[in-house]
C-alpha cells in the first residue's frame, strides 16, 4: 500500500507541475528544438524533478532518508534547470563536456554547466551524508559517504548523457529502479518511477523534454535510493561501473551504440513517435 501511495504521490504532482509550468507567462522561454527538428517544451524538467522528489521524500522511511531525497532530487533539478536556461546561450555552448568547462574556468570563465556539476556534487555529499554508514570506524564511515555520494552524482550525469531521445532516460532510470523497487526502500523508488511513469507518454510523443533538470533528478534521486541499501562493496561496485560508463561516453556515442545493437534499438525506439525519412 505504502508503494502504491509513493507511487501515485510522484505521479500526481508530476502532472500538475507539468500543467503549472506550461501554463506559466514564461512557458514560451522553454521552448526548444529537439534531436528531430520539433519544438518540444523543457517544463518537463522541472515537473520530473518534483513530482520524483515529493514522491521520493513521502516513501521515504525515516526523517534522514526523506532530507535525502529532498536535497539529492531539488538540487539535482533546480541546477540542472538553471544549466538548461542559462547553458543555451552561445558564450555557455561552446564548453562542451567536463574537460571543455575546466578549460573555460582556466579562462576565467565559470560556465553554468560547471556550477551544475558542482550542485549535483555538493547535493550527492550531504545526501550520502544523511543516508550515513553502518561501518564502525570514523574512517570507514566517510568511505562510504564519498562512495555514496560518487554514486548518486555519477547516476545523475549518466541519465543526463542518456537523455539524447524522447522516452530513454526514462526507461533506462525504470530499468534501473526495477530492482530498487523491491525491498528495503521501495516506497522511495516508487515515488521516483510514478513521476517516470506520468510523463512517459508525453515524453515519447515528443510534447517535452526532460533536460538536465529532469534527467539529472531522476538519476540523482535512483543513485539515493541505490546507496540507501546498498555496503560498502556494492557501492565501489556501482561507482566503478558508472566511472567507466562516464568515460566511454568520452569516446563512443551511446547513441550510435544502441543504433548498432538491435534489442537496444528495439527497446529505445518502444512507443517513441516516428521520424519522417
Amino acid at each position: 500500500m505504502a508503494f502504491l501511495r509513493s507511487f501515485g504521490i510522484g505521479a500526481s504532482v508530476a502532472r500538475t507541475t507539468l500543467a503549472w509550468v506550461r501554463n506559466d507567462q514564461n512557458a514560451p522561454s522553454l521552448r526548444r528544438l529537439n534531436f528531430a527538428g520539433r519544438e518540444v517544451t523543457l517544463a518537463g524538467g522541472p515537473a520530473l524533478a518534483a513530482g520524483a522528489t515529493v514522491g521520493a521524500a513521502f516513501g521515504a522511511r525515516s526523517a534522514r532518508l526523506k532530507a535525502a531525497a529532498v536535497t539529492a532530487g531539488a538540487v539535482s533539478g533546480a541546477v540542472g534547470f538553471y544549466d538548461d536556461i542559462v547553458g543555451n546561450r552561445p558564450e555557455q555552448k561552446a564548453a562542451k563536456g567536463f574537460a571543455g568547462h575546466l578549460g573555460a574556468l582556466r579562462e576565467g570563465r565559470v560556465t553554468s554547466g560547471l556550477l551544475k556539476i558542482a550542485g549535483v556534487g555538493a547535493a550527492g555529499l550531504v545526501a550520502s551524508a544523511l543516508v550515513g554508514s553502518d561501518r564502525p570506524s570514523r574512517f570507514g564511515r566517510g568511505v562510504d559517504v564519498l562512495l555514496g555520494a560518487g554514486v548518486i552524482a555519477g547516476t545523475a550525469n549518466l541519465l543526463n548523457l542518456l537523455d539524447l531521445r524522447p522516452g530513454r532516460a526514462i526507461k533506462a532510470g525504470a530499468i534501473l529502479g526495477a530492482p530498487l523497487a523491491v525491498g528495503r526502500n521501495a516506497s522511495m523508488t516508487a515515488g521516483t518511477l510514478g513521476a517516470s511513469a506520468a510523463l512517459l507518454p508525453a515524453d515519447l510523443d515528443e510534447e517535452i523534454m526532460l533536460g538536465d533538470a529532469g534527467a539529472n533528478a531522476l538519476g540523482a534521486l535512483l543513485g539515493l535510493a541505490f546507496t540507501a541499501r546498498a555496503g560498502t562493496g556494492a557501492r565501489v561496485a556501482a561507482l566503478a561501473a558508472l566511472a567507466s560508463l562516464t568515460a566511454a561516453s568520452e569516446k563512443v556515442s551511446f547513441t550510435k551504440v544502441i543504433q548498432d545493437t538491435p534489442w537496444l534499438r528495439y527497446v529505445d525506439e518502444l512507443g517513441r513517435r516516428p521520424n519522417k525519412a
